[in-house]
């Protein structure tokens, strides 16, 4: 009877991790449209969703459960504040790019960077590329010709910190695919504090009014905090190529946003550029994506393990990793 409810279980706890982690591409696709909306200066709109940032990543590890949060931050080493330092330049230019060109420019360079990452694990660590994957980056890198070279696409600063945002986006999840003990919130949290450091002394918090205050607030609470602690609870539910998939929802919701709201239309080699690239990562991520009949199977062989297991499954779950590790497709957000 158990192992029955355990086998019934499975595709309801993979529709919440569904569920999750498309609120969580809801919550990072507002970034356009609030930033939009700012009219504080680009080193106040960085430093002030950097500190609101922090203030929720930190309160998301420290809530996590009992002493939890000490051990997280305690155990951070080489591997975790490079992350941090990688993730600081990757927020860091999101915001300044943004002010310099559209949000679909910024979202669809930002989609490559999974397909950037597996270009980057091959040159520099010898990782291998599957057919599919060789695939993909050729129409990635096609796609983003389309996006640079059509008329209106992106340009100067814009495109380079676009770019450079990728980059910083790529090399922190090759770092953190071979190092699986990375603890995801810590190093962003951290990553935020960076950030707040070096453009907290060029920002000028006088200039901040109401407005602005609460569109900050809402872009460090909810676009960065919730949007991670979404993709959390959702990244332990279901596949990362599924994580990856759905998280495709900001690349097309961020441009749909500001668009409907501020009449910001991006240009039509941009849009065309950007399904192009949508559709190499939909490529790339498909490769892993579990049949049917594998999922049952999973199912089941969780509903034997736990029949045999017993009470030492609890034993074990008490000794596991608090899942805040970074895995393909689950990186986080600028």
């Amino acid at each position: 009877m158990t192992g029955f409810a355990v086998a019934v279980d499975e595709p309801r706890a993979r529709r919440q991790g569904q569920a999750y982690v498309a609120l969580a591409a809801l919550a990072w696709s507002t970034a356009g449209v609030l930033q939009r909306e700012l009219s504080v200066g680009t080193a106040t709109q960085i430093a002030g969703r950097a500190l609101f940032a922090a203030v929720a990543l930190l309160g998301f590890v420290l809530v996590s459960g009992p002493g939890k949060g000490r051990r997280a931050f305690g155990s951070i080493g080489r591997a975790e504040l490079a992350v941090a330092m990688l993730t600081a330049v990757a927020s860091g230019s999101f915001i300044v790019a943004l002010n310099h060109t559209t949000v679909a420019n910024v979202l669809f360079m930002q989609a490559v960077a999974p397909i950037a990452a597996a270009v980057i694990a091959w040159a520099a660590l010898g990782e291998a590329v599957t057919a599919r994957t060789a695939i993909a980056m050729v129409v990635a890198l096609c796609g983003v010709g389309i996006m640079v070279g059509g008329p209106g696409g992106a340009k100067g600063l814009g495109l380079g910190l676009s770019v450079l945002m990728t980059l910083a986006f790529a090399v922190a999840v090759v770092i953190t695919r071979h190092r699986r003990e990375v603890s995801m919130a810590p190093a962003i949290c951290l990553s935020q504090v960076l950030v707040l450091l070096v453009a907290g002394p060029f920002a000028h918090p006088e200039t901040v009014g109401l407005h602005d205050l609460v569109l900050i607030v809402l872009l460090g609470f909810g676009q960065i905090g919730l949007g991670l602690a979404f993709l959390t609870m959702g990244a332990r539910l279901i596949p990362a190529a599924e994580v990856a998939s759905i998280s495709l929802l900001e690349i097309v919701l961020g441009p749909l946003w500001v668009w409907l709201a501020l009449s910001e239309r991006p240009s039509t080699a941009t849009l065309a550029g950007g399904a192009v690239v949508v559709a190499a990562v939909l490529v790339q991520a498909s490769a892993d994506r579990p049949t049917p009949e594998a999922l049952e199977a999973a199912g089941v062989a969780t509903a034997v393990r736990s029949r045999r297991r017993g009470q030492g499954r609890t034993a074990c779950a008490d000794s596991a990793p608090t899942g805040h590790g970074f895995e393909p497709g689950r990186e986080g957000r600028a």
